[in-house]
């Protein structure tokens, strides 16, 4: 748990997790290098199989509150338990009053841009949904949701995402780069996946030093390292070629298609180069963007603060996504989701504790939108989970299973979902 008298953003353990990830990711990177053995022989596509969706992952990180993104306005309980930061209903007088979605649910005002793709039917919200995991640490659940296991074992170090890639052909046979996080370090959701790289920044991905002579030292220490042993002679051989790749793809000067529009923000800047990297068509078929901020203890600001802000970001990132490659020969899907939701009570700092049951956002021409996807538990005192958070009634994984099959174009989720206590509920939420 954590203390909502601290002053810094985030409570302490949230603000720890970074460091405990980049520690424990640096070896989550050299995993990914090699293949494991335990994983399926595959037969190799054609030289391009363009019939499966490029997935681009986003982790809201710090425990995104759901109540205050698809607000349950049909809630009365919802208002009582939070007379100060709750979002108003449509029908209110009241500045930042939530966009009406279908009589119950409204979305946050900072996330209107988003409804172009919510009535187009490309935009789906599931609420209610989240990690089966009953920890309140941010570590814990994310590590078990990135994992795909609630409560992993501790030998499990690949990722959902990871193994994945790594049971499927490539969709572009000699590609030099099949996933990619935008960011510093490798995190579990990709550990294990094959032709796996973080790359902070793709327009500047390369040696550091004196441009003219990195030429040079490129070539001695791609020699150097065709001299290694393996998995350490591909996994660099193939580092020099994402730099060369990566080197070819104009990414300061990409122009969005579609009138969109994306933000200076980072996400903003990520998702362009994600549309970027897509437009170019070199074999990436997962794109992972991290996403922090979202542990708002105090002065949660869900009308004009921190909490709008970022879903400002958000909204305006994914709408411009959405335009931007909806005229892309790769057909794209988008999935977004964080480790649990917040509690259901506001504190005494006009925040929110760390809660239990959570939203997803799944997006993409094969997503079957335009709705809200709820078995709503209810906010009723009798109906909390624990009595103070909103339960959840939708596993994740159940998501993300019918993403990975039928958008990505693989049949055995048990690959990517080793727990054989957890049987796939198929909810249609792809077309």
């Amino acid at each position: 748990m954590c203390n909502s008298n601290d002053t810094k953003p985030g409570c302490k353990e949230y603000r720890q997790v970074s460091r405990r990830r980049f520690l424990g990711l640096t070896a989550g990177t050299l995993a990914a290098a090699a293949t494991p053995g335990w994983l399926p022989k595959v037969v190799f596509a054609d030289s391009h199989n363009g019939s499966r969706d490029v997935l681009v992952s986003i982790f809201l990180r710090g425990g995104m509150d759901s109540l205050s993104v698809c607000v349950p306005f049909g809630e009365e309980n919802y208002y009582r338990l939070r007379p100060n930061i709750a979002v108003p209903r449509p029908d209110s007088s009241l500045p930042g009053a939530a966009l009406d979605l279908d009589g119950f649910f409204g979305l946050n005002p900072a996330l209107s841009p988003l409804l172009e793709a919510y009535q187009n039917e490309d935009l789906l919200l599931v609420h209610a949904a989240g990690n089966l995991d009953p920890t309140r640490s941010h570590f814990q659940a994310m590590n078990s949701m990135e994992v795909g296991m609630p409560e992993p074992p501790g030998n499990l170090v690949t990722g959902w995402l990871g193994r994945h890639l790594a049971s499927t052909a490539p969709t572009l046979e000699d590609a030099a780069l099949r996933a990619i996080n935008l960011g510093f370090g490798l995190p579990r959701t990709l550990v294990g996946g094959p032709k796996t790289l973080p790359v902070d920044d793709p327009a500047n991905y390369g040696l550091i030093g004196d441009p003219q002579a990195n030429a040079l030292r490129q070539v001695e220490l791609e020699t150097l390292y065709s001299r290694h042993t393996e998995p350490l002679k591909t996994s660099a051989a193939n580092n020099f070629r994402t730099i060369d790749l990566l080197d070819q793809i104009d990414f300061p000067g990409y122009q969005p298609t579609g009138g969109a529009s994306y933000g200076d923000d980072e996400l903003g800047q990520a998702l362009k180069s994600t549309a970027a990297l897509i437009r170019a068509d070199v074999g990436v078929e997962a794109v992972h963007i991290d996403v922090g901020g979202w542990d708002t203890h105090d002065f949660q600001g869900t009308l004009d603060g921190t909490l709008f802000t970022l879903l400002t970001y958000l909204g305006q990132g994914l709408a411009a996504l959405h335009a931007d490659l909806a005229t892309s020969d790769r057909k794209v899907t988008t999935v977004a989701m964080s480790e649990f939701g917040r509690n259901v009570f506001e504190n005494g700092s006009l925040g929110t504790d760390h809660g239990h049951g959570s939203m997803m956002i799944a997006m993409g021409g094969g997503i079957a939108g335009g709705r809200v996807l709820s078995e709503w538990p209810g906010l009723e005192d009798g109906q909390l989970y624990e009595g103070q958070d909103l339960a959840i009634t939708t596993d994740y994984r159940d998501v993300l299973t019918e993403i990975v099959t039928r958008c990505l174009g693989n049949p055995d989720f048990r690959n990517v979902f080793p727990d054989t206590g957890y049987s796939p509920n198929l909810l249609g939420v792809t077309r």
